[in-house]
């Protein structure tokens, strides 16, 4: 039988699986990594099609390059994928080189959003004479086909969307204007390959699944790259389909902790409350918590309190700034009061809130910074991350920032912590990355924030052993940057 390899590769810990952000987990303030759901659609999705499947994340369990290397001759692949970030790229290269220089006809296949309909520029920047395919569309509808024309007819790969393949030693670009519209075709992550135990709730460290809810955002802001990568128009699952996957995971996997995926998860409040109602009326009240996303807009009181009924503990929030000329430049579709009514309706409804902030913008002064500075203590959520505005490729935020001159060369290798920007109109990089760490280290270390942190886990000691274990990792890396 024909095998294909699905894996993280060893490194540092990077969202792999998140398409929009990638986020650096290793240099961040709170988030802890999510579940390899890329992988694991893969695997589903191959099986279907009649191949066997290797996965493994050896970032998250921290395994080295030679377990790897054993674990390939072992399993002895035909084809292997990985899903690579923005921030990785040149690793991830030099691990595919290492592979290929052992395993000379493997067909490597990489996935990731840089490669979602690239500019020619992009792909000059990289070694990729050891790479067969690249995916930048969605890989979960894609990979199967993808093994089918490799292995049985490679005329069919033009008619792949959302791919790069070879030809004639030139990549060739399919069809990146289509995306798929039912999301219930999908099967389920194959999470009998996942290491469960690898992704965690961040306060108590129960396994906690990802559930992708909805794909596409409507939205206009010109630093996300989901209406780029996403599309658009948004694609909802089903409610029965959502609510099958839970339910798998909680009576076959033992897993009773969410991350709903979805980056408009109460946009539309009669799909939310109904969800919420879903919950409410199954065997399920009260057994399961979980996390989601949500603009500030639209929100209100009563969608929030239902889904705190539901099992809901933390609403993450993109606060993003506390200027209203950042946020209106930005296209945010939201104003500071907004940020500020959503927090005081989501703390209001008992739920804990983790804000998102992002400075640096090519606009920016240190009146801007000021700013968001404030609407930070003002919100004083129970979580934040303050990240520094990266301009992707295929964002409106990187055309904007390679115009007026502000890329240090590429944005390839970067993250939210480690820029590729040489700052602002108006400020140097150095001046925004010593803002972000004065403002996280004050943040957290304020005797009433360390209080309220310790009264909520006084009597929770698996809470209290990660708030402290959070506490050094934020210390570590803010004085290490």
């Amino acid at each position: 039988m024909t095998t294909v390899a699905l894996i993280y590769p060893p490194g540092l810990l990077f969202q792999r699986g998140e398409d929009r952000c990638q986020s650096n987990i290793a240099s961040s303030t709170a988030t802890s990594m999510r579940a390899c759901n890329d992988l694991g659609y893969a695997a589903a999705g191959l099986k279907q099609k009649g191949f066997d499947v290797f996965l493994k994340d050896y970032q998250t369990e921290g395994l080295s390059f030679d377990t790897l290397m054993a674990d390939l001759k072992r399993s002895s692949p035909d084809m292997l994928m990985m899903s690579i970030t923005n921030a990785t790229i040149f690793t991830d290269l030099e691990v595919v080189k290492r592979i290929k220089e052992v395993f000379k006809g493997l067909c490597v296949v990489l996935k990731g959003a840089v490669f979602f309909d690239p500019e020619d520029g992009l792909l000059n920047q990289l070694d990729l004479s050891n790479v067969d395919y690249l995916i930048g569309g969605e890989s979960d509808f894609i990979i199967g086909d993808l093994a089918q024309a490799h292995f049985n007819d490679k005329s069919k790969l033009s008619s792949i969307g959302g791919i790069l393949y070879k030809e004639n030693g030139k990549w060739v670009k399919t069809d990146f204007s289509r995306w798929h519209e039912d999301l219930d075709a999908i099967p389920f992550p194959d999470r009998a390959l996942m290491n469960n135990a690898l992704y965690l709730r961040p306060d108590t460290q129960e396994k906690q699944a990802t559930i992708a809810i909805s794909r596409g955002c409507p939205s206009n802001c010109i630093f996300c790259l989901t209406p780029h990568i996403s599309g658009k128009k948004l694609r909802f699952r089903s409610l029965e389909s959502i609510f099958a996957e839970i339910t798998e995971c909680y009576e076959k996997f033992g897993i009773r902790n969410f991350f709903f995926k979805s980056d408009t998860f109460t946009i539309n409040k009669a799909w939310t409350v109904a969800f919420c109602d879903l919950i409410l009326s199954s065997p399920l009240k009260g057994k399961i918590k979980w996390v989601a996303n949500s603009r500030v807009n639209p929100i209100d009181q009563e969608t929030l309190v239902k889904m705190k009924q539901a099992g809901c503990w933390l609403v993450a929030f993109g606060f993003e700034s506390g200027s209203p000329e950042t946020l209106e430049k930005a296209r945010k579709g939201a104003t500071v009061e907004q940020n500020k009514a959503a927090a005081a309706m989501a703390k209001k409804a008992g739920l804990m809130v983790y804000g998102f902030y992002l400075v640096g913008f090519p606009w920016e002064n240190k009146e801007h910074l000021q700013a968001t500075k404030k609407l930070i203590f003002d919100i004083d959520a129970d979580f934040i991350e303050l990240h520094i505005a990266t301009p992707f490729y295929g964002t409106g935020l990187y055309e904007m920032a390679k115009e007026a001159g502000l890329i240090d060369k590429s944005v390839l290798g970067k993250d939210y912590f480690n820029a590729p920007t040489i700052g602002t109109k108006y400020l140097k990089i150095e001046e925004i990355e010593d803002f972000r760490k004065k403002t996280i280290l004050k943040y957290h270390l304020r005797p009433s924030y360390i209080l309220r942190k310790l009264k909520y886990a006084a009597f929770r000691p698996k809470v209290l052993k990660n708030y402290v274990k959070f506490g050094l990792r934020l210390i570590g890396n803010v004085l290490m940057h």
